[in-house]
């Protein structure tokens, strides 16, 4: 297999194990990036991006289902650093229909920690119904609570971002696919989209699907029952990843699941939040609002993927068994499939992998896990 790109001397261990995903067949195309002190240290990609031999290229780019959602929580950060958004306010403050059926309680921090108690849409979606923004949020708004917030975490799997996205609609009358394009990816030059426009399309890799059988649905080796709380979020919402060949989809914000990009645009724009809200001289935020993401909302075993979790604002903190770093200050996220991307504040550094040959399980994929080791193993003997 022929990796193309770059690799700075001293990192070679990344460029090894991503040669070893490709070697061991786990891989059909991917890309991998690392950055420290917002100097790109690693910029890799191979393999095939389509069903029919298409090279993956420099610029192919993927849709990486809830790695988007660090992409959101970037936005949202970045709104609260400027004033206009405040984490401990009442959701319904900025949206006032938001207040029905007892939900003056949740505030904006729930919403960012899977503690809102609103994890899946009642009734059931399509991924068709979540092209219409004003129905979704309209659709939440008139939902009831599943839990009382703040006090367990169950992953908002699709939920999180119409959420965000509303709030951040009705506080700066744009939606966060523009906000976040106008605010954060074009400023840093970051090629990450919220919504793709068709001029794009001829760059998109095509996603396979993983093999699911029906009645065979576990999360992190346990079984799930029908009448769950995992079961009725996830089949709230029920996606099977042919999504992302349509234009529909493409085009809608989806910032829980639809964002669009590659390694490079992923790491690009968290080597912002890594080097304190500043990279190359274009400042995004302030360091202590990038920070804000490491503060601990919850550590529990999380309804919804059967996991410790310790969720921050927007991203999860350390988490052992899926992503890890040595170092205290980190947080990531990742998506379904196996896209992975990190951020850690102590040694300044951001890694991102995509793929897209997806697995089943929606945490644990070895290949990203991978990457992230050999990546913050490499920092450490370059410091």
């Amino acid at each position: 297999m022929e990796i193309h790109g770059t690799c700075k001397a001293g990192f070679e261990a990344v460029r090894d194990a991503f040669e070893q995903n490709f070697a061991e067949g786990l891989e059909v195309g991917a890309a991998a990036a690392v950055t420290v002190d917002g100097e790109s240290v690693v910029d890799i990609w191979a393999g095939d991006a389509g069903p029919n031999g298409e090279p993956w290229e420099r610029d192919t780019i993927v849709n990486v289902y809830s790695t988007t959602k660090t992409m959101a929580a970037t936005a949202m950060l970045a709104l609260a650093d400027r004033g206009e958004l405040d984490f401990d306010a009442p959701v319904c403050q900025y949206w006032p229909e938001f207040a029905q059926n007892g939900k003056e309680g949740v505030l904006v921090r729930h919403v960012m920690s899977h503690t809102a108690g609103l994890p899946g849409y009642v009734p059931p979606v399509t991924a068709a119904n979540l092209y219409d923004l004003d129905a979704i949020a309209a659709q939440l708004a008139a939902q009831e609570l599943w839990w009382k917030p703040g006090t367990k975490s169950g992953y908002h799997a699709v939920t999180q971002g119409n959420l965000e996205g509303e709030i951040m609609y009705r506080i700066t009358g744009k939606r966060m696919a523009d906000w976040f394009r106008d605010e954060i990816a074009e400023p840093l030059g970051a090629d990450f989209h919220m919504s793709l426009p068709a001029s794009e399309d001829h760059r998109m890799g095509e996603l396979i699907p993983p093999v699911i059988l029906p009645g065979d649905l576990e999360m992190n080796g346990i079984k799930v029952e029908p009448d769950s709380v995992c079961a009725q979020t996830l089949m709230s919402c029920l996606l099977d990843a042919t999504e992302p060949q349509t234009r529909e989809w493409r085009d809608a914000e989806i910032p829980a699941a639809g964002g669009i990009g590659n390694a490079r645009s992923i790491a690009r724009i968290h080597s912002m939040l890594a080097c304190g809200g500043e990279v190359d001289g274009i400042r995004i935020m302030s360091e202590a609002g990038a920070r804000k993401a490491l503060e601990e909302q919850i550590d529990n075993v999380d309804d919804v993927l059967y996991m410790r979790l310790r969720h921050g604002i927007g991203f999860a903190r350390d988490l052992e068994g899926w992503v890890t770093s040595p170092n205290p200050n980190h947080m990531f996220w990742g998506g379904w499939g196996g896209s992975i991307a990190l951020v850690d504040f102590d040694v300044r550094a951001s890694v991102a992998y995509v793929m897209n040959s997806m697995v089943g399980t929606i945490t644990g994929d070895p290949r990203g896990n991978r990457i992230v080791d050999s990546a913050l193993a490499s920092v450490a003997a370059a410091g």
